[in-house]
């Protein structure tokens, strides 16, 4: 089981998206466990619960005090052993690669940045990986913690209905998925295409690849030079 630690401070925002649908399901077959702290039980400013200060050098916004976090991660922590991931916009842009990657793990906690970002001795001492959810910048690390939770979660054998279904998902094989189509065949004059319906897995098979390839070429080529195409 994949245990996901998350410090944050604001743990209100996560459980409608953790208590639904797949990653509520998952949880409930235990095949990832999901905790979410707040910082601000950590800080030794006990009255105002304060984790933030303004920076040393002058400049504008707050950042993130050391030892709050120092102390989340060493109580969360315990003796086990952790990958610490922080979520930042200079981190390197997450993919279906990294999620991958991060199955592997054991545990991860995922360490929210806010205002303009954390005391460097955090970082320096212990974040493991810097993630970003892209090349733009959010109001905090909430949801890319969420977006790293969901990625990684339905990627672990058991969470998803059928592990077939992970195959021909977009960016395997540096690949878009192509066009699906449900019943009805004829939807107001819009047939589906005929290879669909003729039974011919095979045919089915170039079918899709060729249209994945098309759509890949169209709207992410730097996908395919990644493939080598």
């Amino acid at each position: 089981m994949l245990r996901f630690d998350i410090i944050t401070i604001f743990p209100e925002m996560f459980g409608p998206v953790f208590n639904e649908s797949i990653l509520k399901r998952a949880q409930e077959k235990k095949k990832v466990a999901i905790h979410v702290h707040d910082l601000r039980d950590y800080t030794d400013d006990k009255k105002h619960r304060r984790v933030d200060d303004r920076p040393f050098g002058g400049g504008p916004g707050m950042v993130m005090m050391a030892q709050p976090l120092f102390d989340a991660v060493k109580a969360i922590k315990g003796r086990r052993k952790v990958k610490v991931i922080y979520t930042s916009p200079a981190g390197k842009s997450f993919s279906q690669f990294h999620a991958k990657r991060l199955t592997k793990a054991k545990n991860l906690i995922i360490i929210c940045g806010h205002y303009e970002g954390i005391d460097e001795r955090v970082r320096e001492q212990l974040v493991d990986e810097e993630i970003s959810a892209g090349d733009y910048v959010l109001t905090g690390g909430e949801i890319p913690a969420m977006l790293i939770v969901d990625a990684v979660s339905r990627l672990i054998p058991g969470v998803l209905g059928k592990a077939e279904s992970l195959l021909d998902e977009s960016f395997e094989s540096n690949l878009l998925e192509g066009p699906q189509y449900t019943r009805p065949a004829n939807f107001r004059g819009i047939k589906v295409p005929d290879v669909l319906l003729s039974g011919n897995h095979k045919a089915i098979k170039i079918w899709r690849n060729s249209k994945a390839l098309a759509k890949t070429k169209k709207v992410r080529p730097d996908l395919l030079d990644k493939k080598g195409r």
